[in-house]
């Protein structure tokens, strides 16, 4: 009896669930119903004619609208041109352009590339991209006519102060890498690293310019400044790659989701791993997504101090789903946890010191009168230690103006200079 009851017990249980299966089921179907018939209504009695694609992308944004600000539908041209962000390599001529006054005008031409060599000037205004007249015409457009296959010709017209009358350049496309990572050498022994975005070549770039800078120092990074403010995040693979640079093992990060597969956790490891320099990290309410990443890895483990101001607060992964028409779904599939398991959603890091952006005018000291200048003053002795002579020579290298002004670099530099200093004394007996 106990068998028989059990049995039935399992029977009458599958029914429930086929019964409440079969009822979301329907439930879907009906929704989906009011969906076709909003459409049919659309179509056949709107005041104007619509297209049926229009109403449905409509339709799939407001869907994706109601989940997070980060899902989004990436119709095709949209989706192309993330992937070539994310690249940082495409077909053109090396120009950032902008609109100014509704002119199409060069900002900057990228240092040996088509424009570069040809000659366009910051400053240029383009009036017309081989046939078609710039004019209300929008930066996407323009960007789109100028890039292309390499090894193509395309014709600008361009109009510039001393210029009486446009003039034609003809240009040859080229693949233009856009470099996400740069550095120099900011003071005697002391590097400074910017990483605008993590593409796919980030981490490669970020190790080749450590060893520059080895090379400018003798050898050796008495410090470093890794610059990840107004840093919009990128691919989460660099973020762990560059993080992987600086720790020696541990976890970097861990995401978390309702599939099985967007479980992960990723740790560093001692191969590559750069020598224990002291480490500043810079970040603003602009650094987001994978630089918080790094940020949070970084200050898990004790191996940078964060200065500047607290972070964006993007603590959630989005994987892109391509779809059939060269279009793709980015949707939202996880949230990612820092090593102590803290998620930065809608809160961000918290620098360890925190330095707001202020404007930096330099002043002259004033002159000074010192000892040696008054009259009749008595000679240091000949056996006295002579404190000029401790004066180092002049420094190779020393930061430009632009980063003077910088508040923020200049108080991670002090920071990483009064490091080294306060090492160097011996604690009292």
């Amino acid at each position: 009896m106990l068998i028989r009851g059990y049995k039935l017990s399992i029977v009458i249980l599958m029914l429930i669930a086929f019964v409440v299966g079969a009822h979301a089921e329907d439930e879907r179907y009906r929704e989906l119903e009011l969906l076709t018939d909003v459409l049919t209504l659309i179509e056949h009695n709107y005041v104007d004619e619509v297209k049926a694609g229009d109403l449905l992308r409509g339709a799939v944004n407001g869907m994706l609208a109601t989940l997070d600000p980060h899902s989004s539908f990436l119709p095709p041209e949209m989706y192309r041109e993330m992937k070539i962000d994310t690249k940082g390599e495409f077909g053109g001529l090396g120009i950032e352009i902008s609109l100014r006054d509704d002119i199409l005008t060069i900002i900057a031409p990228l240092e040996d590339t088509p424009a570069d060599r040809a000659g366009l000037e910051a400053g240029d205004q383009i009036l017309k991209i081989e046939d078609t007249v710039t004019k209300g015409l929008g930066l996407d457009e323009a960007v789109n006519l100028m890039r292309g296959a390499p090894g193509t010709d395309v014709t600008i017209t361009i109009m510039r102060a001393g210029f009486t009358v446009p003039r034609e350049f003809k240009l040859t496309r080229e693949i233009i890498k856009l470099k996400s990572v740069k550095g120099k050498t900011l003071a005697d022994g002391f590097g400074y690293v910017r990483l605008a975005q993590f593409q796919e070549r980030s981490s490669v770039e970020l190790a080749a310019i450590l060893e520059q800078l080895r090379l400018e120092n003798a050898g050796e990074i008495k410090g470093l400044i890794l610059d990840l403010r107004n840093n919009p995040g990128g691919l989460l693979d660099q973020a762990i790659a560059v993080s992987d640079l600086f720790l020696e093992r541990g976890l970097i990060v861990y995401t978390e989701g309702r599939d099985a597969s967007s479980r992960m956790q990723f740790t560093a490891r001692q191969q590559g791993t750069e020598p224990n320099y002291p480490l500043v990290l810079l970040i603003n309410g602009g650094s987001a997504s994978a630089a918080e990443i790094v940020a949070g890895a970084l200050q898990d483990h004790h191996r940078a101090v964060i200065l500047g101001t607290r972070s964006f607060g993007k603590g959630s992964v989005q994987t892109i789903m391509p779809l059939g028409d060269q279009a793709a779904l980015r949707l939202t599939t996880a949230r990612y946890y820092t090593p102590s398991g803290t998620s930065i959603q809608a809160r961000g890091i918290t620098p360890d010191i925190e330095v707001m952006t202020v404007e930096v005018k330099e002043v002259q000291d004033p002159e000074f009168i010192h000892e040696r200048d008054l009259r009749q003053h008595i000679e240091a002795p000949a056996n006295g230690v002579d404190k000029n002579a401790q004066v180092p020579s002049s420094p190779t290298f020393q930061p430009a103006e632009a980063e003077r002004k910088d508040y923020q670099l200049m108080r991670a530099l002090d920071l990483l200079k009064g490091w080294r200093i306060m090492n160097r004394l011996q604690p009292a007996a």
